[in-house]
């Protein structure tokens, strides 16, 4: 199933992106499937020449996926802050990633030391707060910081705070992501 969502969701994304370019692309096989209807969180990352290239999604489950999907795939490619509205030429030369994500869960800690040992590298997307204060990172984040105290230091500065900046009522959540990469699936294609 997990493979056959990813198969379906791309294609979603791909297409949500593609109408607002205005440019022509095959609309996506089946919107209609039930769980599309059933509310989802969603990443839509965007990468070029391996480089990121868009990013945003939806932390709490609060619409059908498939809206989700189609809207976050829009406004990864138009709307992140840290990069110009993605063009009809680079559209060609994206590569999309789609990542569902469980509900985050609270974690409970004493101090900083107790809360870098539990975060899980690889497998935990976090959540960072502090008063207005917020920011996450996916678990594929991990692949780049894999050292716990840098990757919660840089989800401290994206957060708009000092790298070392703790104080006691600081909050982080964890949550899991199931993702599928268009080039995945692409050498499945034609591996399978």
């Amino acid at each position: 199933m997990a493979t056959d969502q990813g198969k379906t969701l791309l294609p979603i994304a791909r297409t949500a992106i593609a109408r607002v370019l205005h440019t022509p692309y095959p609309a996506a096989a089946d919107e209609t499937a039930p769980w599309l209807a059933e509310p989802g969180a969603s990443f839509i990352t965007l990468t070029q020449c391996g480089e990121l290239r868009g990013c945003i999604g939806t932390l709490q489950a609060h619409r059908p996926l498939l809206a989700d999907v189609k809207s976050n795939a829009v406004s990864a490619a138009l709307r992140d802050p840290r990069f110009l509205p993605l063009t009809r030429e680079e559209f060609a030369t994206v590569q999309v990633e789609v990542s569902l994500l469980t509900a985050p869960q609270t974690l409970g800690f004493a101090d900083e030391a107790d809360a870098l040992a539990q975060l899980r590298p690889g497998i935990d997307g976090i959540v960072f707060e502090y008063g207005h204060y917020r920011s996450t990172f996916l678990p594929q984040v991990w692949e780049s910081l894999a050292q716990p105290h840098l990757f919660l230091a840089m989800l401290k500065r994206k957060a708009g705070l000092p790298d070392n900046f703790w104080a006691e009522d600081v909050k982080l959540s964890r949550y899991t992501v199931t993702k599928w990469r268009e080039a995945d699936l692409d050498e499945e294609f034609y591996n399978g």
